[in-house]
């Protein structure tokens, strides 16, 4: 029996599992590092043991001072969650070495599924149907487009779409780095890349006595440089008999490697096709939408697995639909940018159909070091349609207070009319980024709000101005300038929206009537200088440019902190062109490309590889080659 388990990860999966284990009479025991000392995974452990550091080379990635840490604290087992080491079979096996229980599947079906190439040969021979590789050297314009995949890991990293021939030698190149960079092992492959293509997967579930489960699909096709945003289950629109094809594959696959364990099966689905994809030898991040279909704890039966327990015979039905989203700090319209910060409050209601797994808590300092995921939030409903509307609506009610997130893209994305018509690919976001981005409807008068609750504030009592200004006050607020004045009466016009009538204010809550619609916005300032009105974001803008913010034309910031993970192979005083990458930024486990903002001699180039850079550190310098004159 397991008494104890140390949980070999962060955040929201660690304590995910720390609730199951909590609910069954297990103890835990987290491990952090400095930069995560006081984080709500350490907070809600039994215990808790320090990896010294705040890379995750230094910390979670170091095996041996996680497997120390589990003899020191007294734990009997170990669970991986996702990410890290939870695909490392050297680390499964030096946790079974040192006498601790794995919770996980056996080393050797890790190692099997470790390698891409190694396992769609495996699925091959086992009949799962497979893309056909390509030979990138050996590629033609007829085999585009292309995609470029590390052998080695998922998560997008080493991911890159090929639909230039020309072009095909930087970006394998560049994916190679990327996969040495992320997993230790730069081997890439290349497949046929399908257009609108879907990723589907199952989720299977086997036994140490020979039973293995298929528990349904999953639909993940959502996705943001080739990582998952919005997973349902099952997965929308697909026949009876594609169904069967897909749970007999995922359970072939399964056995093939003598898998044990919870563990998901990847499939590209084209029309009525599946081909395999791979197979991911650990718990998923989107594993709560089976949860929820199935009424299921995963984790427990993981536990349980591990303990030498036997699954029944078949699984239970599945009941309803269940959506999941989930929620970063990343700035959608800025490349999907991570964002740093306290985040000052994160109130997700929940009950009737609604749960949200959380790795965050108001207060908690979000920083450069990890993930970008704040939780994940999952509607469960009786239909489809009924799930969708019931996680739009828990995330507009949402307060998410602090940096910059995705919450408005996931409510839009949740209500466009093709994910409401179960229309999902792989290629979302790239049609429709520019309109899910676009400003948001009422932000004007959430401008409004901000700007009387302020001033509300100074006057110290509700509104009541003792002394009345001749001339209108302003504030600014993103790009909306609000022009009020107070009145002698205590309350307030609104001179830069005259159709606007001022009901009620206050600091906390400002009511407006426009067109005859009274609504009333909840307001919350911060010292950092953000506003939140209802489920708008505002930041002050000063009067006069910050003269810190004055640079060179030409000059390259950096737009986040993060590490310098490479230069580009030039000089100083070579020429560039017009987007030509110069310098790759890894922050929260994303890399971004800097690229040049002109044609033109670069200058100067600051960045080092191995380099920690703060937000609008200066990384290099181009100047923009004249344009050249035209003789008439």
């Amino acid at each position: 029996m397991i008494s104890s388990v140390l949980v070999a990860n962060r955040a929201e999966i660690a304590c995910r599992v720390f609730r199951t284990c909590r609910s069954l009479g297990i103890d835990t025991v987290a491990v952090h590092s400095d930069a995560d000392a006081g984080a709500l995974h350490v907070r809600e452990a039994d215990a808790a043991v320090r990896l010294p550091g705040a890379a995750p080379s230094d910390t979670y990635l170091r095996g041996d001072l996680i497997v120390k840490a589990a003899l020191a604290a007294g734990a009997d087992a170990v669970h991986p969650g996702y990410g890290f080491l939870s695909e490392n079979a050297g680390f499964a096996r030096a946790v079974m070495d040192a006498g601790l229980t794995w919770v996980g599947p056996p080393p050797k079906a890790i190692e099997t599924m470790a390698s891409k190439t190694r396992a769609k040969e495996l699925m091959a021979a086992a009949g799962v149907p497979l893309l056909a590789p390509v030979d990138p050297v050996k590629a033609t314009d007829e085999d585009l487009p292309l995609l470029l995949k590390a052998a080695a890991g998922g998560g997008g990293r080493g991911m890159r779409v090929v639909r230039d021939l020309a072009a095909l030698p930087g970006e394998l190149a560049a994916a190679t780095a990327e996969a040495r960079s992320a997993f230790g092992d730069g081997e890439v492959f290349a497949e046929p890349y399908v257009e609108r293509g879907r990723h589907v997967e199952v989720q299977v579930l086997a036994d140490t006595h020979g039973t293995v489960w298929a528990l349904g699909t999953r639909d993940c096709s959502l996705q943001r440089r080739h990582q998952k945003v919005i997973e349902e289950a099952p997965a929308p629109g697909l026949s009876a008999a594609l169904r069967e094809t897909l749970h007999a594959s995922a359970v072939a696959a399964a056995k093939a490697v003598g898998y044990v364990g919870a563990g998901t099966v990847e499939f590209l689905v084209a029309g009525d096709q599946a081909y395999f994809l791979e197979m991911n030898t650990r718990l998923q991040v989107e594993h709560p939408v089976t949860e929820a279909v199935f009424g299921l704890d995963l984790v427990a039966l993981q536990l349980r697995v591990a303990e030498g327990d036997a699954l029944p015979p078949e699984p239970p039905a599945p009941s309803g639909h269940a959506v999941e989203a989930r929620l970063y700090a990343e700035d959608p319209a800025r490349d999907w940018a991570p964002q740093t910060g306290v985040l000052h409050a994160l109130d997700i209601v929940t009950g009737a159909g609604l749960r949200v797994d959380a790795g965050y808590a108001a207060g908690d300092p979000i920083g450069v070091h990890y993930d970008a995921m704040l939780a994940k939030v999952v509607a469960h409903a009786p239909t489809r349609a009924e799930a969708v509307r019931r996680l739009a609506h828990a995330l507009v009610r949402a307060r998410v207070h602090g940096p910059v997130t995705n919450r408005d893209l996931l409510v839009r994305s949740l209500r466009h009319p093709d994910f409401v018509a179960g229309r999902l690919d792989t290629g979302f976001y790239e049609r429709n980024l520019d309109a899910l981005t676009a400003p948001e409807p009422g932000e004007e008068y959430a401008a409004v709000a901000a700007a009387l609750a302020a001033a509300s504030r100074r006057s110290g009592r509700f509104g009541a101005f003792r002394n009345v200004p001749s001339q209108p006050q302003s504030a600014r607020y993103g790009d909306h300038e609000v022009r009020y004045r107070p009145t002698r009466a205590g309350g307030f016009t609104v001179e830069s929206h005259p159709h606007a009538r001022v009901v009620a204010v206050s600091p906390e809550s400002v009511s407006l009537e426009v067109d005859g619609v009274v609504r009333r916005f909840e307001v919350a300032a911060y010292g950092d200088g953000t506003v939140h009105v209802g489920p708008h974001r505002l930041a002050v803008r000063p009067r006069f440019t910050d003269p810190a913010e004055r640079t060179a034309p030409g000059s390259l910031l950096a737009p986040m902190p993060g590490t310098v993970v490479r230069v580009a192979d030039v000089e100083a005083g070579a020429r560039v062109e017009a987007g030509q990458p110069l310098v790759w930024l890894e922050a929260m486990k994303m890399e971004h490309r800097i690229t040049a903002p002109a044609s033109g001699t670069l200058t100067a180039l600051h960045a080092v590889p191995g380099r920690q850079v703060e937000v609008g550190a200066l990384l290099a310098v181009v100047q923009e080659a004249p344009e050249k004159e035209t003789d008439l």
